[in-house]
């Protein structure tokens, strides 16, 4: 059981004393949700203080998920552009004070992309430079900051993508997020590679992985083991990777985290 992997959760806060005690025991990873949020960007001071008492003696890896809501990292609008690298900004300001060394940012690709990035020569060259033209000041800090940021693929349908990017920047402070729930609908509905292909393609460059289950209609963020996601393959594909990524659950029901960690325990898979 010790030479397994330790699974973390997403956990808001608010939450965080129900699960202490099997947060503490092993120093799960833990990834807080609150700062993805702009209006607690804007004043995030209670949040840290909150979390930074909850967390005193607390030994494990922290994450924050980061803005997404209302825009994409591809966007060549210079205004709107400007408000994704304050939003980014803030959000490293927030890992600075807590101490987080993690923030998961959204990959802007989608099925669209698919069949029509390749329709002009440099398309795909365009979109790569779109992205780090946004997320330009945003590493030059997390790299200062010594914080990851990890792409998650959202509505991805091939992996490749995200590592163009990725490769492009040639950055310490940028890699890969796979979110299980996120590969399996795109592989059910977008005929896209499996989530253990998603985890495979990252390689080391693997830094973080949501794990949720679904059955591959929709993003249902269900108890692992709810669904049909094919939890040996997963893990087989982490430990080929040679990574030591975040491993969190992401659930709607936070109180359901630590009924699907046990699930991966009764498989063998995790503790």
């Amino acid at each position: 059981m010790s030479d397994l992997p330790i699974v973390g959760a997403q956990l808001s806060v608010l939450d965080l004393d129900r699960h202490r005690d099997w947060l503490f025991e092993k120093n799960r990873d833990l990834e807080l949700p609150e700062f993805c949020m702009a209006d607690i960007l804007k004043s995030p001071d209670v949040f840290i203080e909150m979390a930074k008492s909850k967390l005193d003696g607390w030994r494990g890896r922290l994450g924050i998920h980061g803005p997404f809501s209302g825009f994409e990292l591809k966007t060549t609008d210079r205004d709107v552009r400007a408000v994704v690298q304050t939003r980014l900004d803030q959000a490293l300001g927030v890992c600075e004070k807590l101490g987080a060394v993690q923030m998961v940012i959204h990959s802007p690709f989608d099925p669209w992309d698919r069949d029509n990035l390749d329709n002009g020569p440099k398309d795909r060259e365009k979109r790569v430079t779109a992205i780090l033209d946004t997320l330009k000041p945003a590493l030059r800090r997390a790299e200062d900051l010594g914080v990851v940021m990890v792409m998650e693929n959202i509505k991805d349908t091939d992996p490749a993508d995200r590592m163009a990017v990725i490769d492009a920047a040639n950055s310490p402070a940028l890699r890969l997020s796979v979110d299980t729930g996120h590969a399996h609908w795109a592989h059910t509905m977008e005929k896209a590679p499996p989530a253990d292909r998603f985890i495979s393609a990252a390689d080391d460059k693997l830094g973080h992985i949501h794990l949720q289950d679904t059955d591959g209609y929709a993003d249902r963020h269900w108890p692992l083991g709810c669904g049909n996601i094919t939890w040996h393959g997963v893990f087989e594909a982490i430990k080929a990777t040679k990574a030591n990524p975040h491993l969190i659950v992401e659930l709607n029901d936070f109180d359901r985290v630590e009924e699907s960690v046990k699930h991966l325990e009764v498989l063998g898979l995790a503790q």
